[in-house]
């Protein structure tokens, strides 16, 4: 197939080749002529030399393409070699012959016995080159079917890891519209003018949403940013009863995150541990740097975990499907997803992260 497509390949290809066939053959011209030969004459022997093999060079690979052996038997495929390599060769014995003739270099009256000539010198070392065309032929078809499939292999597991990546974060958004929509609609008839507040929040946060669509990660910043957004909506829902603490190292406010992890951790502390309490709670979330890593946190004071939970078989689909995103965005064994109990009472959720920064937000971060 590759031999094929050689054959078909376009005229720039073409033009490529001629080119790497002359500078060949100039180089091989530059130990005569810095020994002083005539130029134009040592030249032009190296370049029809070479320019001859370029002409031959598609013969070669046709071939190796109408060789009834497979690549696996590599020493079949070789003797299989063996005959038309002395074929091709001897017509590239009379090419060369009719194209130095052709430039003025050689007679035409001797290429009808160059061949016998060339038997009695030069027919080896140019059967050699056969080989090595051949042998460098192999090479790239190696590349192109091993080397060039793996790299396709990864393109599609990439493809694959962004396409499940994406899935899961459609299925995490309209789980937060939802939640959203019924804490507004909960307001409308209660206090209309809390609801339009809590609306236009809702707005923002679409927007942002819809700004970041196409993006796995985001600034930590930019995250926090979302994050606000939600909390207005719910801080009116709520009233006093729902206090909020962010903790941002200035170190790590442009470090790259998950986007839209936060909320999700946030509402779930909100949702089953603050809500349930008469009294209310606060919810705190922090982020700091761990040498090379960072490390952030969402805590809050409520009811805590109920007995027997465990993350596996209890988690809800925004905490579930956020530990699915962030295990999907790196690789296995560099994230740390845990949730536990509070000593003090409440639910602490603690991700880990490789610290790592992208485009501009890395020289931002150098500032800082």
């Amino acid at each position: 197939m590759a031999g094929k497509q050689w054959m078909t390949t376009r005229p720039g290809h073409f033009a490529l080749a001629a080119l790497a066939w002359t500078i060949l053959g100039c180089v091989f011209a530059l130990p005569d002529l810095s020994a002083g030969a005539d130029r134009r004459h040592a030249l032009l022997l190296s370049l029809t030399l070479w320019w001859s093999w370029g002409i031959v060079t598609p013969l070669i690979l046709w071939v190796d393409r109408h060789i009834p052996v497979s690549s696996k038997h590599l020493a079949r495929r070789v003797l299989a070699h063996f005959l038309p390599s002395l074929l091709v060769t001897s017509v590239y014995v009379y090419l060369l012959g009719t194209v130095r003739a052709a430039f003025g270099i050689g007679a035409w009256n001797s290429v009808p016995g160059l061949l016998v000539v060339s038997l009695r010198g030069m027919f080896l070392w140019n059967w050699l080159v056969y080989w090595l065309i051949l042998g460098a032929w192999q090479a790239y078809r190696y590349y192109d079917h091993y080397i060039a499939a793996e790299l396709r292999l990864e393109r599609l597991e990439k493809n694959f890891s962004e396409a499940r990546l994406n899935a899961l974060r459609m299925q995490l958004d309209p789980h937060f519209l939802f939640n959203a929509l019924n804490t507004i609609s909960s307001q409308v008839e209660r206090d209309p003018k809390l609801a339009r507040g809590m609306i236009e929040h809702l707005g923002d946060l679409l927007r942002l949403s819809l700004e970041s669509k196409d993006r796995q990660e985001v600034p930590l910043a930019e995250e926090m940013a979302f994050l606000e957004h939600y909390l207005a909506i719910q801080k009116i829902r709520f009233g006093d009863h729902l206090r909020i603490e962010t903790q941002i190292a200035p170190e790590v406010k442009y470090a790259s995150v998950p986007c839209l992890f936060v909320q999700p951790l946030v509402e779930n502390a909100i949702r089953h541990g603050i809500s349930r309490r008469a009294s209310g709670g606060t919810v705190i979330v922090s982020a700091h740097r761990d040498g090379n890593r960072l490390d952030i946190r969402v805590l809050d004071d409520g009811v805590g975990l109920p007995t027997g939970w465990t993350l596996e078989n209890s988690g809800g689909v925004g905490l579930s499907v956020t530990r699915q995103r962030v295990a999907g965005l790196y690789p296995e064994g560099e994230t740390c997803f845990a949730v536990n109990r509070r000593a003090s009472g409440g639910t602490e959720v603690e991700i880990s992260l490789p610290l790592r920064w992208t485009g501009k937000d890395a020289h931002a971060a150098a500032r800082v």
